[in-house]
């Protein structure tokens, strides 16, 4: 017994002894994480950082909620927008999508900041500068992210270095609106500079890239909302405004600003190294017009040279949100969710094949309003009669034309007729509590590939960030606001003629009007018209109105008899009734304060230098 204790005591104290010499295992690394060193010592793991700054795009453009949701141009199926009802404050943003989320925009912008301060002066192989071209890509992320912040919030605290934990004070203020785009300006400026005669992965940042998001930064800065002598004009909560140097120019040359602008689009355009038909000098047949329109929002047949930079989507990631654009918002007929609804607005926008504008006040338009519309509206929007894909089993015996139905018909004999509600309605036997709100459903950016089944199957569309015609629609607008209007006339009109559209031939007010129309049209969805109500100040009139819908019915015409219904003019009369969605769904309104929206609270709370937007 007192040897085994003996043995026991020496174990211990041998197990000590041992413990106490070898502390290795306090070193331990983790086996799923890669230590920070390590990463800026391999080529490949620094690649793979780099690469992962892009995920701050997420779903760009092709998110369940289309921002276009909280402007007139569309609704969104599931829920108020506070921003369309008013009703947003500092404790309450609202739906803040994730591209431009104050936490999430500045943790991108952080890994940017470390990236570039680590790859200054790489340890790993660095041939060819692959180093300085990761930069190219990093001073590009971070002007896109800022921009994303500026154009939503005015201006932001603008920080080129990553903090770290032993900072002095993590606070910091606001930097002037012309100090925030001076800088944004600067890090595109180097990203152009690195990226030249670069041949980049598809996604990747490239010069055109660069070059193109400076001309939206400078178009938007030329702009009424950030000129505040203008603005204060007509707008008394910016007139109001103690800090308008965070809103904008409080002085300067404006004309030189849209000159800035003006050459900094035609720089892209001189590149010639991007763009799809844009050289004709008469409008295409419709049945070409849209045809090159779908070819534009799918990046495919000759599409594709029109795009500057795109998140591209793969099927086999499941993380890919954006694949499932179709699912999220084709028509419950077809098992979707009709998330993004396009309005009545939207619709009406459409001009008529002759150029004219579309008027329920016209006999002729009210009776046949989906007839001999612009080509794109035929691209972009799924409505009553219109074909499409075949449907699943429990639909194709109902319907088997393949034809969108938003309305409510007739179906018997005229004489004893019984109701049928369309299958793409909220009175359908398909999900009925998915159908559209509105009458109408998104067809842009579908993969119009019958094989593909949407509501199953994942689309590999890409996800359009900057595209040539934003830039050519850009320069359009700084030759008009610098008096040459030929000019302008001349690059709407290849837009136009691309789309099949006849040439316009306003001047002054009425051409700007036509312009900004036009841009609407044909960037539908494309997270522009947020912005561009704003930074041209028309807010107040386009997205102070309530939603509009369409009533559609179909009844019977005398004698007819019809078993399986199908869109049919010989067979029915049709009836279209606009209407608004009415208060209880959403109540739009328009207060001045909208203009720039609210930092959050939390924010606010953790940096005390940081100034709210007025109004709030």
């Amino acid at each position: 017994m007192n040897y085994i204790a003996k043995c026991i005591s020496f174990s211990l104290l041998m197990g000590t002894t041992m413990i106490a010499c070898n502390t290795d295992f306090l070193d331990t690394q983790p086996l799923d994480k890669v230590p920070g060193d390590a990463v800026w010592a391999d080529r490949a793991l620094s690649e793979a950082f780099v690469t992962d700054v892009y995920n701050g795009i997420r779903d760009g453009l092709l998110d369940q909620m289309s921002f276009d949701c909280q402007t007139d141009n569309a609704l969104y199926s599931f829920g108020k927008q506070d921003v369309n009802e008013a009703n947003v404050s500092p404790s309450n943003t609202g739906t803040v999508k994730t591209t431009m989320e104050w936490q999430e925009m500045y943790a991108r912008i952080r890994s940017a900041n470390i990236a570039l301060s680590k790859l200054a002066k790489p340890t790993f192989d660095n041939s060819g500068n692959v180093a300085g071209r990761m930069r190219g890509e990093m001073y590009f992320m971070r002007a896109y992210f800022y921009n994303q912040l500026l154009r939503y919030y005015g201006a932001i605290p603008i920080i080129k270095t990553p903090y770290t934990l032993d900072e002095a004070d993590f606070t910091v203020a606001r930097n002037t609106y012309e100090e925030c785009v001076n800088a944004i300006v600067t890090d595109l400026d180097s990203a152009s500079a690195l990226l030249k005669g670069r041949s980049m992965e598809a996604g990747r940042a490239t010069m055109g890239a660069s070059m193109a998001l400076k001309a939206r930064v400078l178009l938007y800065a030329a702009s009424d909302l950030h000129d505040i002598p203008t603005a204060k004009i007509k707008s008394t909560v910016i007139a109001a405004a103690t800090n308008p140097e965070l809103l904008g120019y409080v002085s300067g040359d404006r004309t030189a600003r849209w000159k800035k602008a003006q050459d900094a689009a035609k720089a892209v355009m001189d590149l010639n190294q991007y763009g799809y038909k844009l050289n004709l000098t008469a409008p295409v047949t419709a049945a070409e017009g849209q045809q090159n329109y779908v070819n534009l929002s799918l990046s495919q047949n000759g599409g594709e040279t029109d795009g500057i930079f795109l998140k591209y989507y793969i099927r086999a990631s499941n993380d890919d949100w954006g694949s499932w654009f179709p699912r999220n918002n084709q028509p419950n007929g077809y098992h979707g969710w009709t998330s993004s609804e396009p309005t009545q607005q939207m619709v009406d926008n459409y001009e008529m094949m002759d150029g004219t504008k579309f008027s329920w006040s016209n006999a002729t338009h009210a009776a046949a309003p989906y007839e001999n519309r612009d080509p794109r509206f035929y691209a972009s929007i799924l409505y009553d009669g219109a074909p499409w894909k075949p449907r699943t089993p429990d639909g194709a015996g109902i319907d088997p034309a393949g034809q969108i139905q938003m309305g409510e018909y007739e179906v018997g004999s005229s004489a004893a007729p019984t109701k049928f509600s369309g299958l793409d309605t909220r009175n359908s036997t398909i999900e009925n509590w998915n159908g559209t709100w509105t009458g109408y459903a998104i067809r842009k950016f579908f993969n119009t590939d019958v094989s593909i089944v949407d509501q199953n199957i994942r689309q590999e569309i890409p996800s359009i960030q900057i595209r040539y015609t934003e830039v050519v629609l850009n320069y359009a607008e700084t030759c008009l606001m610098l008096g040459q209007e030929a000019e302008a006339k001349k690059w709407i009109n290849a837009v136009r003629f691309r789309a099949g559209m006849p040439a316009i031939t306003e001047t002054g007010a009425a051409l700007v009007t036509r312009y900004q129309n036009e841009r609407n049209v044909e960037m539908f969805m494309e997270d522009q018209r947020f912005y561009d109500v704003r930074r041209w100040m028309i807010a107040p009139t386009v997205l102070g109105q309530q939603a509009r819908i369409i009533a559609i019915t179909g009844k019977l015409k005398p004698g007819k008899t019809v078993t399986t219904y199908k869109y049919s003019k010989d067979n029915y009369t049709y009836t279209y009734s606009v209407q608004d969605l009415g208060t209880g769904k959403e109540n739009r309104k328009w207060a001045d304060k909208l203009y720039f929206l609210p930092i959050s609270r939390d924010e606010v709370n953790r940096n005390s230098k940081l100034i709210q937007n007025p109004g709030y």
